[in-house]
């Protein structure tokens, strides 16, 4: 009855002239003049005046609301309460106060009221009001239970509270609905959230415990959260474990005339010596015309994953493996990635394979793409080939003697490919890896850096020369296809970059629309040798946008190709899958009906793979980041040599040799009052012009680790911190102390989330080269 009302009072007044209304006029225009329909009526409009649907005017009549001019975007929230909402991505985002939120949470969909209008001349972006809350991003949360007493349990008819692990949720407390599972005391819990923040309960969600994952006390309970927490499945369904049990652990040749037979090439696999699934295998000869043969064999894991089966579903919706510190959660079940589809040596293995003639000049000037029967000579390693390649070990070149030809071929190849990209423009920058090693506990006891050598690059430039020929042939057959794709960098933000270039003495010419990737890699090269180049392949990394998959080629602009997939990863990755059932498929029908097929599934599955990748690329960053907080607990109080990675208004974050970053406050800096000059990136006191900058070399303590947060904070250290302030009365330090401790800006957050690496090796910062197995190929 009161949603008919309700309908009939908006109907009535949307389509009239007058802009408000007595009750009685709305009564009598409805026909509700009898005194029981008139308090129905009463009733319903209070109803509706709550839910904001109608107002009253000062003279006590029923009017519509004023219309707002709404945008929609996702809300970003900061721990310190405000937030941002992106609108556009080539947009600024609008900032939001914390007394304008509106209680939203970090990633809600929601509408807001631009509420200030920015203004370029102050360099001064737009600010909202949120208004409506359109979509929740948090419907579960993972944390630590803590139980009521009994005697709290039957007064407030909950079980106890959860502190939630995500970061963004910090601040908040969960309370559990005293129904369904009832977790013990320290259990971590992943629940599903009931009830929002709202007016009185700010900080309050509540919700039902649905799983439980463990006792915090349990060995690996920490990686295990942050897989919960990001919605990584860890665990197979029985319909996709049946499915890979029912697959053979062997293969018999003869069964599959249909293929190209390749068991008596040479053929090896080359990988890190903890590497078990084994998804890509080589082989390289001279040829007499002075070309080089390339041969690049993939586990043909889309022969097993078939479409829309339990796999594949399950493969589709994990997106990518995941790698993490002790363990890897596997996008397909480990019998399969470390058995029939591991190009195991001695063994016969089914792959989907291209075999490329190459000429001197890196040139591709034929290839042919088929399925195979493979079977390799030899797992190698990267350190064996290295030995071989840059040591010339004796020891090494004697086990390996008759391969050691085809792997000097090997690197003589590799060298033409890399040269090839660097004339072409492909981007490179400096870079360190690090790796957290851990005890059976879990616990870290060091953090390993990673050295690439030629090993490592030589099989990126197999893949990456497979790839693109890959790609090369499905665009020219202007075939549906899935491509990963990376976009010029915005101008804007290369403006800004060329800009600050200019502060450090880098000379760059200052140019307006497209820069191509050589004009950006003469940048680099120029900037090789000077104390400076650090800080130019920060900020030049700041500049570039992500590499992402689609479905319309752009090409891939940081390693100036034209044409690039990624076809050498089945096993871990889901778009390399597709682009094998693709060959697979139009080898067998491309016909129209077939491409629209295509047309029709590719999109989303490329978004859902980048969506995929970058839950991946976070969880993976949470747990390196909480074991790298969780190794320096044990080194509080000592000293390390590091060097200032980024500024922000805050304070800056200092880089140690090991990667780890830690925080100095601009509250910690005792010596003077600090401005931040965002045009320099830098602090400068304003006493003693004491400055503090990007690239700087500082000594640091250790004061804080924490790996439930993952952050570490230093001081300075030895001679870093100079002591030699000026006097200043109390009211002066007291108002600069008041304005050092407000909000940081939309650059503060964006500064303080950009850590940037110390750099040291040669790596494309496009990050689609070579990881250990993770960011192979």
């Amino acid at each position: 009855m009161k949603e008919t009302i309700k309908t009939k009072v908006l109907d009535f007044m949307e389509n009239s002239s007058k802009k408000s209304f007595s009750m009685e006029e709305i009564a009598q225009h409805l026909g509700l003049e009898k005194s029981k329909d008139f308090k129905t009526l009463v009733q319903t409009v209070a109803t509706m005046e709550r839910e904001q649907l109608v107002d009253f005017n000062k003279k006590g009549k029923v009017k519509l609301p004023a219309k707002q001019n709404l945008v929609e975007g996702s809300f970003h929230a900061n721990e310190r309460g405000f937030g941002f909402v992106t609108i556009d991505s080539e947009e600024d985002d609008v900032y939001v106060g914390k007394e304008n939120t509106n209680y939203a949470l970090d990633g809600d969909l929601v509408a807001i009221e631009i509420i200030k209008a920015d203004d370029p001349a102050e360099d001064r972006g737009a600010e909202g009001k949120v208004v409506e809350i359109r979509q929740r991003s948090i419907t579960q949360v993972v944390g630590e239970f803590q139980l009521f007493s009994e005697e709290e349990i039957a007064d407030t008819d909950l079980y106890g509270v959860i502190t939630p692990k995500a970061k963004k949720l910090s601040g908040f407390k969960v309370l559990v609905s005293a129904v369904g599972v009832r977790p013990v005391d320290g259990n971590i819990v992943v629940a599903e959230i009931t009830h929002y923040p709202e007016k009185g309960y700010s900080d309050t969600l509540e919700g039902i415990v649905k799983n439980i994952i463990g006792h915090k006390d349990e060995p690996g309970m920490d990686i295990l959260s942050v897989l919960a927490a990001n919605h990584v499945p860890t665990e197979f369904s029985d319909k996709a474990l049946e499915q890979a049990n029912q697959v053979p652990d062997t293969i018999d040749p003869n069964n599959y005339p249909e293929r190209k037979n390749r068991q008596e090439q040479t053929i090896v696999t080359i990988d890190g010596e903890g590497a078990k699934d084994l998804d890509d295998a080589v082989s390289v000869q001279k040829l007499e015309n002075g070309h080089f043969f390339l041969a690049v064999h993939i586990a043909d894991v889309s022969y097993y994953v078939t479409e829309d089966s339990p796999l594949d579903k399950e493969a589709f919706e994990r997106g990518t493996s995941v790698y993490l510190t002790d363990r890897v959660v596997p996008m397909i079940p480990q019998r399969l990635s470390n058995g029939i589809c591991s190009l195991n040596p001695q063994v016969p293995r089914l792959a989907m394979s291209c075999e490329m003639e190459v000429d001197e000049e890196g040139t591709v000037v034929s290839y042919d793409i088929f399925p195979s029967v493979i079977q390799t000579n030899a797992r190698m390693t990267y350190t064996a080939i290295n030995e071989i390649l840059e040591d010339e070990n004796s020891e090494t070149m004697a086990q390996y003697k008759d391969l050691v030809p085809m792997f000097q071929s090997m690197k003589e190849l590799h060298e033409i490919l890399e040269a090839m990209r660097t004339r072409r423009g492909a981007l490179t920058f400096e870079d360190n890896e690090a790796q957290v090693v851990v005890d059976e506990s879990g616990h870290p006891l060091d953090i390993v850096l990673n050295q690439r050598g030629v090993g490592e690059r030589m099989i990126e430039s197999f893949m990456l020369c497979a790839n693109e020929t890959i790609a090369k042939h499905y665009d020219q057959l202007n075939l549906p296809f899935i491509y990963r794709i990376h976009e010029a960098p915005d101008e804007e933000k290369l403006q800004q970059f060329f800009d600050f270039a200019a502060t450090l003495g880098i000379l760059v010419k200052n140019k307006k629309g497209k820069v191509s990737p050589k004009e950006l890699q003469a940048v680099v090269e120029n900037a090789a040798e000077k104390p400076e180049s650090m800080v130019i392949n920060m900020m030049l990394l700041r500049s570039m946008q992500q590499a992402h998959y689609s479905e319309e080629n752009v090409g891939h602009y940081g390693l100036a190709a034209e044409y690039y997939t990624h076809f050498t990863s089945p096993i871990r990755r889901y778009p390399d899958l597709l682009v094998h059932r693709l060959i697979r498929s139009y080898w067998k029908d491309a016909s129209k009906q077939q491409q629209g097929r295509w047309s029709k599934k590719i999109p989303e599955i490329a978004q859902h793979s980048s969506d995929m990748e970058r839950r991946a690329v976070d969880c993976e960053r949470d747990v390196d980041s909480m074991k790298k907080a969780e190794y320096m607990q044990d080194h509080i109080d000592e000293e390390f040599e590091g060097v200032i990675s980024s500024v922000v208004k805050f304070g800056f974050f200092v880089e140690l040799p090991n990667t780890i970053e830690g925080l100095i406050h601009v509250s910690d800096l005792k010596n003077d009052y600090f401005q931040f000059i965002e045009s320099q990136l830098a602090l400068v006191g304003e006493h003693t012009g004491q400055t503090y900058k990007i690239g700087q070399q500082v000594t640091v303590r250790v004061t804080k680790a924490n790996p439930e947060t993952r952050e570490v904070d230093f001081e300075l250290a030895g001679n870093s911190q100079t002591s030699q302030p000026k006097a200043e009365n109390g009211r002066n330090r007291k108002q600069r102390r008041k304005k050092q401790s407000e909000p940081a800006s939309k650059q503060d957050n964006k500064g303080k989330k950009d850590k940037k690496k110390n750099k040291k090796k040669k790596k494309p910062f496009y990050k689609d080269a070579p990881k250990n197995k993770r960011n192979k190929k």
